[in-house]
Order: C-alpha cells, then structure tokens, then sequence
C-alpha cells in the first residue's frame, strides 16, 4: 500500500507537469499517459526475492501457503521472482551466520517468534539481524491488539496459533482447568518437549503464567507424578494421539479446521479444550534482513502479506489465525476454528532474561 501511494503520488505530479508542457501544444493528455506508464514500470519493484522459512511452511504433506503466496506475490508484481529457502536450523542458520561475520544475502525471513528475538538480541548485541518496518507499513495499522510482540517493530505478525488441548470426546470429557490437566487426566496426556517443539515450550510458559515462576514446578511435578507422557515435537506428539496412544494432546485450537477436511472424520474425536477458559497466543512474525538485497522488494512483500486477500486466504492454507482485523476466513474457519475467551501470554520484555532460566530448569526435573 506504501508503494501504490507513493506511485499515485507521483503520477499526479507528472501529470500537472505534463499539462503544463502540453498547454501549448494540442494532446498533453497523451504525454501524461506516457510519462504515467513509464514512471510506474520504472519504480516497480523488480528482480528476485529470496524468503526463508520453515519448511512445512512451504511443503507440508497436509496444507502449506508457500506455493500459493509465491504465485500471488509473482501475479502482483510480475517483474519480481520469489524463491523459497528452507534452511535446516531455520533462523538460528543466518543467526550463526551473522555471529560469523558472514555475509546474509536473503531479503526476508518468514516465521519468527519472541523466543528468536531473544535470543538473537542476546546473541548480537547491537549489531541487527533485522530491521525495524513497522512505521513503513501502511497495513500495519490492521494488526490485532496484542499480537504485536517486537518492542522493536521488526517482527510483523503475519498469523497466531492458539495451544489448547485437542481431546477425543468419544472417550474423555474437556478435562476443563490447569489442576484436572495434572490430576485425573495427566496420564491421558501428551504434551510436546519445551526443549523442541513451539508448542510444547508455549505450554509451559503458559503453565509459568498461571502458578507463577515459584510455582510451576510444582505443577509440573504433579504432571509427571500422574503419568503425563512428554514427546521430542508436535509430529510426534500428534501421531501418538491420532494413532489412539492417548486421548488428549497439547496442540492448536485450529485443529478441526484441518481435521473435518479428511473424509469420514469423527469430529467428536477432535474437540477443543481451553483449561481454565485460557489458550496461549504464538503469534508468528516476518522481518526484513538489515542486508537484504532486494529491500524495496522486500518492503513490498511485507505490505502483501498483510494485504486482506493474503490474510484471507492464511487461515485455510496455515491453518492459523490472520493477524489482522481486515481478513476474512471464511465459513469454514468461522465454524470450526475456535478462539479461547481469555488468550494470554508472554512479552518481549516479561520473557527477555526468564525464558531459558525457565526451560532449563524444566529440562532438570522433568526431561531427564
């Protein structure tokens, strides 16, 4: 939106150039319109974009908007090519790269959380990974309160996920609150290693924010005493779930989303619990590299993704929800997607000098 209002811009102001030149002769509208075109295929954004991410981001075996963001991106800007990068430790890959000295000639990195903000602040100091865009942005203004998580403005919301409890109805009730999750149900749980999976380290920030940094190791403590079982990540975890090891599992509250899509599914088998009405907010960001080589490219792919068509179509590619007020899922995402009526979470600034402390000492008594 930046880029279409700077070309009106200037376009208008051709335009009352040309008239004048035009005056004295007898078709200036004719010269408007070709100095117009020409300016605006001058200044549009061109070349190649290379964006990372992770890579169920782009192949997934289930669904992933990587194929579809990339035909969109190259429809609107046809001078542009957007090639994806998967790299295997995924943003630690230009983290270490930077702490290197060496050089990060990709444009954009898809797929930040604060966890990653952290660390790299902790990892460079005062040398920038990325760079601040938020105040550049015109569809910033439509990101959701609350979602916003980079004091910095250089994480952009792109989508959140909420963890919930994703339970088989036909075999256990909602467990419902925190203290039934480490009692009578905590050996029909699986919960995700908070070493390894997002998911699993915003359960146990989550489980930090109700019994407080005093408390929940404790809870904990419980947890394991009752037989929770804990596995290395969510693929992991949510196969031994589907396969019937257990009937409740830390995931999304988009899972019916994904879940009716497969034919004869039993819904009741995937139902939605939010222990004490809460589910935890992980949002996801996007930033533009501070070497990026393509940066008015780069610019441009941050307005696009948080244009209302993309945000519109995340929800059913992603299966997550849009970051912003404007988009509109769909009826399927509106019916089977459900959002906790009290989502909590961490900041920047509450998680910065606490988070690993607290994962660490999870690991000590609990991942042993």
């Amino acid at each position: 939106m930046r880029r279409r209002t700077f070309l009106t811009a200037g376009s208008a102001a051709l335009a009352g150039l040309a008239g004048c030149i035009g005056s004295g002769g007898s078709d200036g509208s004719d010269t408007t319109t070709s100095t117009t075109a020409n300016t605006t295929a001058q200044t549009e954004p061109s070349g190649t974009l290379n964006v990372a991410t992770y890579s169920s981001f782009v192949d997934a075996p289930s669904s992933s908007p990587g194929k579809w963001v990339k035909r969109q991106f190259e429809k609107e800007y046809p001078k542009a090519t957007l090639e994806w990068q998967t790299p295997d430790n995924e943003v630690n890959h230009f983290l270490q790269r930077k702490v290197q000295g060496l050089d990060v000639t990709t444009d954009v990195y898809v797929g930040l959380n604060v966890d990653h903000l952290i660390t790299i602040d902790e990892k460079l100091g005062n040398r920038n990974l990325f760079v601040p865009m938020a105040d550049s942005l015109s569809n910033y203004g439509h990101v959701k309160d609350g979602l916003t998580f980079d004091p910095d403005g250089r994480a952009i919301p792109y989508d959140t996920g909420y963890v919930s409890v994703v339970y088989d109805g036909t075999t256990v009730d909602d467990p419902g609150t925190f203290d039934a999750l480490a009692g009578e149900y905590a050996d029909d749980l699986i919960v995700e290693n908070a070493q390894q999976a997002a998911t699993g380290r915003a359960f146990l920030l989550w489980t930090v924010h109700e019994y407080g940094p005093d408390g929940y190791l404790d809870y904990w403590k419980r947890m394991t005493g009752n037989g929770v079982k804990i596995l290395g990540s969510w693929d992991a975890a949510y196969t031994a779930y589907s396969n019937g090891e257990r009937p409740i599992v830390v995931s999304y509250s988009t899972d019916r989303v994904y879940a009716h899509r497969e034919e004869g599914v039993n819904m009741e088998k995937h139902r939605i619990g939010f222990p004490n009405d809460q589910g935890y907010a992980n949002p996801e960001g996007m930033a533009k590299f501070a070497d990026a080589k393509n940066p008015k490219l780069a610019d441009a792919f941050l307005e696009f993704m948080l244009s209302k068509p993309v945000q519109s179509k995340i929800p059913t590619l992603n299966v997550q929800f849009p970051a912003t007020d404007h988009a509109e899922p769909g009826e399927e995402f509106r019916k089977y997607a459900k959002e906790p009526d009290q989502p909590v979470t961490y900041s920047y600034d509450e998680l910065k000098g606490n988070v690993e402390e607290w994962v660490e000492q999870w690991a000590r008594q609990v991942a042993r």
